[in-house]
């Protein structure tokens, strides 16, 4: 296998096992970057092109409800007030990406910023474990227009490197009185819209980049990230019926010192990202 096939494997699997897990994906995508020597500008957009490879796992586990909802579309009610609901929820990030996106990225994309938000992530998880959980909205088709706007509002803070997509949502939704079960799946169909049309914006404008020779890279990736991601999914829906978020905050905590750790003694190229 060459190097670039063993790359795309490899952070194939590191993109399914992060992505909808609140720990952040693109610092572990970083990591496994710089230690596979494989950061380029191509390197980048492969790793937010594999996503799709993540999205489509969710949609495989979710298929029966996105089928219902997509044949509802235009005369059930229920379907179209999930559907408002998961667009309110995806337009503050995309508003805020396109406004400040290129600024966000020059100004906070460094080593202290992205340790700082995996750290400070982890104490507000435990914040959020540790406080009186109320929960107001126990199914996602009980989520009202409002608090799909404060989920939107939540998953913006994702723009900050390190924040984690999914870990904003879900916690958010932990604070705006939805059970784990609830915020959980609505981080899942939330990710649909949200990484897909990340994805498809960055091929259009990286589109140079892409090459015929390298389809097989992008296929070993793609896959990887599929059955990485669907394989998480699942277990994620086990974990959170008997247990807490506390041990992805500990986790968090722990990953943000290493960050600063292999920084200060150059051992990872975090300014690869």
């Amino acid at each position: 296998m060459s190097h670039d096939l063993f790359a795309a494997f490899i952070l194939g699997i590191v993109e399914g096992l992060t992505e909808f897990l609140p720990v952040s994906s693109t610092g572990h995508l970083i990591l496994a970057g710089d230690l596979l020597n494989f950061n380029d500008e191509k390197a980048k957009l492969f790793e937010i092109a594999i996503q799709t490879g993540a999205i489509l796992a969710v949609v495989w586990e979710y298929r029966a409800r996105v089928g219902m909802v997509l044949r509802g579309a235009l005369h059930d009610a229920a379907a179209q007030k999930f559907l408002l609901n998961l667009v309110i929820a995806f337009l503050p990030l995309a508003i805020i990406g396109l406004l400040f996106g290129k600024s966000i990225k020059a100004h906070l994309f460094n080593p202290l910023v992205v340790a700082s938000t995996f750290i400070i992530g982890g104490f507000i998880i435990l914040w959020a474990e540790r406080r009186q959980h109320t929960i107001t909205t126990s199914q996602i088709d009980d989520i009202s227009p409002m608090t799909a706007v404060k989920l939107g509002l939540a998953q913006a803070l994702a723009l900050i490197p390190g924040t984690s997509r999914s870990g904003a949502t879900i916690i958010g939704g932990l604070f705006f009185g939805l059970s784990r079960k609830a915020a959980t799946e609505f981080s899942f169909f939330l990710a649909m819209p949200t990484l897909f049309l990340a994805t498809t914006y960055q091929l259009v404008k990286e589109r140079h980049l892409l090459q015929l020779d390298d389809l097989g890279m992008w296929a070993v990736g793609f896959g990887s990230a599929f059955v990485s991601a669907f394989l998480c999914v699942r277990w994620l829906l086990r974990f959170i019926s008997s247990h807490d978020f506390t041990p992805f905050a500990w986790y968090r905590i722990a990953f943000g010192i290493m960050i600063l750790v292999t920084w200060q003694t150059g051992w990872v190229n975090w300014s690869a990202g």
